[in-house]
């Protein structure tokens, strides 16, 4: 039984499409995240609350970055035992998700990563029955 993934992801949430007896199955994951806001460096340097504002912005960098890759381990775990895994999507999840599926050792069963815009889970459910059904 060959068991085939797509999957669009962004951020905020990912559309896997299972594909497995050329029957598709569908989930989706929200990551619960709200939008990372990255501060530029624009105060002035010689404010003494200027380390405290950093180092609030490191842990909140931080804790986005835990975030995220609690939400990627979960997205992994459900397409661990895949055979090929076709990655797309807007932004830097797709390159953030390839990175986690190689240091897993999965880096091999990716057979493409593509950007694309946003989309709807059924346009989603389409280009991947599409990508492995024809």
């Amino acid at each position: 039984m060959k068991k085939e993934v797509g999957l669009w992801v962004d951020h905020r949430q990912a559309v896997i499409v299972t594909i497995k007896n050329n029957v598709a199955v569908t989930q989706e994951i929200n990551s619960d995240m709200e939008k990372h806001v990255r501060f530029s460096g624009g105060s002035d340097s010689s404010n003494s609350g200027d380390s405290h504002e950093s180092n609030a912005e490191d842990q909140r960098d931080r804790k986005f970055s835990d975030h995220l890759n609690q939400y990627y381990d979960g997205i992994i775990s459900l397409i661990r035992d895949a055979e090929s895994i076709w990655i797309f999507g807007p932004g830097e999840a797709k390159s953030e998700l390839e990175n986690r599926l190689k240091k897993a050792e999965l880096g091999a069963r990716i057979v493409g990563i593509y950007p694309v815009d946003k989309m709807t889970t059924p346009q989603i459910i389409a280009r991947i029955q599409s990508h492995y059904l024809l």
